[in-house]
């Protein structure tokens, strides 16, 4: 069972659970596992192999990197437009590596990829953002990809992390 599935787990636990007094020290315990598990996702291991995932081979006339926060549609455009299937969650963190996809417009082919969301801190390497900015970094294109109603926020962090 993985981290995702964790969490998944835990979430449901919690709004199973009825609220009350008694029941206060346990959603306690459930909340301090959700924190783990999230903090545990977005950490950077120091161990295992390097670059897992986010070497993609560049392929095509053109790379689109897919960059934004988590949670804002960069996983379904990309399964919009490409016969891809990548995982789609309501959960941050489902893309923990990059997924490749090939798009077909006007005779040119063109690979887009879908880049793990980044967070605030991510040019300091917080929650793999150091690879995902360096991957950004081989495409011809970044698009930018934000909250509709959390744009105003998102955008002026999202250029910062980017430029940093």
């Amino acid at each position: 069972m993985g981290i995702a599935e964790k969490i998944a787990d835990i979430e449901r636990e919690i709004n199973r659970t009825q609220k009350n007094k008694a029941t206060e020290y346990h959603l306690g315990l459930l909340k301090g596992k959700l924190a783990k598990y999230r903090a545990e996702l977005i950490e950077v291991k120091s161990s295992g192999p390097k670059g897992d995932g986010f070497d993609v081979k560049r392929s095509g006339d053109a790379r689109v990197a897919l960059i934004g926060f988590p949670s804002v549609g960069k996983s379904t455009l990309l399964s919009t437009v490409t016969d891809t299937e990548a995982a789609v969650s309501s959960v941050d963190f489902t893309t923990l590596t990059a997924t490749p996809g090939r798009w077909e417009y006007n005779g040119a082919t063109i690979q887009l990829l879908d880049l793990p969301g980044i967070i605030e801190g991510a040019a300091q390497g917080v929650g793999r953002g150091k690879q995902v900015v360096s991957t950004a970094r081989t495409a011809d294109l970044v698009l930018m990809m934000l909250d509709a109603t959390k744009s105003h926020m998102q955008r002026p962090l999202l250029e910062k992390e980017l430029e940093a």
